[in-house]
């Protein structure tokens, strides 16, 4: 069996809007792209968010998408709201 992992690149919205949040909230970010793993020879894929570490703090961000992941992707919020988050932790 023979995984694939191909790297996927943050959109440069996104990635802007992020910094022009954590900016305001007077912190520095830590981008690490995403990437899609694929079973060769197979259907099977699975989708690694992009990951933003902010005060020691995981979140998970997907492309294309107004949420944001608080350590796993169980506990979301909108980006909307990650600058009063980040301002109360």
């Amino acid at each position: 069996m023979k995984i694939i992992k191909q790297e996927l690149e943050f959109e440069e919205c996104l990635k802007q809007r992020l910094e022009f949040i954590c900016e305001f909230a007077k912190v520095n970010p830590t981008f690490i792209n995403g990437s899609v793993r694929k079973i060769e020879k197979t259907n099977i894929s699975y989708i690694e968010p992009h990951r933003v570490i902010i005060k020691n703090i995981t979140f998970l961000v997907f492309n294309y998408s107004n949420d944001v992941y608080i350590s796993n992707l169980s506990k979301k919020i909108k980006i909307s709201e990650l600058e009063t988050y980040l301002k109360n932790i």
